[in-house]
């Protein structure tokens, strides 16, 4: 099975270079990734740097503890897609959420939905972070919100994606809506074994090692 469209070739580390960045832009010309997923400032320069390709660029919003107010996540979503971001990967309101307040939850999804338009929005719930039962209803506001996917993590917290919680959140969504596997795939099995519980993404900085079948190292 070829994962490359699965893929969201990932670098978000806050001291990647510019040459770190056109490293990964070429990567993913090469093996035509689904994505490249870079943080905002990198937007504009990697869709020039993507320009013929079908490639997209996906960016992060309120990354990455979720605890911007929602105003901000939506100037972001708007400043990001004007500078040629197709995909938003936004961070929920946490301790809205461990605070019971699913209202902010949802209204605080809802803003970067609207204000992306028709651009793909993607909801980082922080798995790691929630029991079972928060991220059962954090999948169901990113649903009433209208959001096109769910994602598991930002791979900077205390881990990454599970198995678990992918079958989890792909039960909860039911079959239509996007789950994305963030962190955790190391090598083609473990993002086939993604895939299999029910991933229609694999957020990795180890694209290239999986799509050569060989092990990366790192976490992310």
């Amino acid at each position: 099975m070829k994962l490359n469209k699965y893929i969201d070739h990932t670098l978000l580390k806050q001291d990647a270079s510019q040459e770190q960045i056109d490293r990964l832009l070429s990567e993913a010309r090469e093996y035509d990734f689904a994505s490249v997923c870079v943080n905002p400032t990198w937007v504009k320069h990697a869709k020039t740097g993507l320009e013929g390709s079908d490639v997209k660029v996906c960016t992060v919003v309120g990354f990455p503890l979720g605890a911007t107010t929602s105003a901000v996540k939506a100037f972001e979503t708007k400043e990001a897609i004007q500078n040629g971001a197709d995909e938003i990967d936004m961070v929920i309101n946490v301790g809205a959420l461990k605070s019971g307040n699913l209202e902010l939850v949802e209204s605080d999804i809802r803003a970067v939905v609207e204000a992306s338009g028709d651009k793909l929005v993607k909801v980082i719930i922080e798995a790691c972070l929630l029991t079972d039962d928060e991220k059962v209803v954090v999948c169901q506001l990113s649903q009433k919100a209208g959001a096109d996917f769910v994602k598991t993590s930002t791979g900077f917290s205390t881990g990454g994606a599970t198995i678990e919680d992918v079958q989890l959140m792909r039960k909860t969504v039911g079959p239509d809506m996007g789950v994305k596997a963030a962190g955790g795939a190391r090598s083609y099995a473990d993002a086939l074994a993604f895939v299999e519980a029910g991933a229609t993404r694999i957020g990795t900085s180890a694209g290239v090692t999986i799509s050569k079948g060989e092990l990366a190292d790192g976490d992310y």
